[in-house]
């Protein structure tokens, strides 16, 4: 059984390598796109927006392989120690990066929602 689980995480963290390649690739393509149809200006905030996006969902599949990885493989204190640390620095830089796309934290909601209340 615990084959399956190592198996698993390889597979969940191949997923995440994957998503980053194709979601750089992607992105590269589009600004690559937009520059060449003259969109200079507002190029390059989309490009770092999409970038930033397909960074955060990669952080968050490898957050779940590594809970996949304690909790089902390496069930030591150590490993679970080493978790929680992986996780405070991978959601560290997803807010991070959530405030660099969105200008605001992401329990702020947004100005049209904040306008409503």
């Amino acid at each position: 059984m615990k084959e399956v689980f190592i198996i698993t995480v390889d597979v969940v963290e191949a997923a995440a390598v994957v998503l980053l390649l194709v979601g750089i690739t992607g992105a590269t393509i589009r600004y690559l796109y937009r520059v060449a149809q003259g969109d200079k200006k507002t190029s390059y905030p989309i490009y770092r927006r999409d970038l930033g996006r397909t960074l955060l969902l990669a952080l968050e599949i490898l957050i779940a392989a590594d809970i996949i990885e304690t909790v089902a493989i390496d069930k030591t204190l150590e490993s679970v120690g080493l978790l929680g640390a992986l996780v405070v620095v991978r959601t560290f830089l997803s807010f991070a990066l959530e405030v660099e796309l969105e200008g605001r934290w992401p329990w702020q909601g947004t100005k049209k929602e904040t306008a409503e209340e």
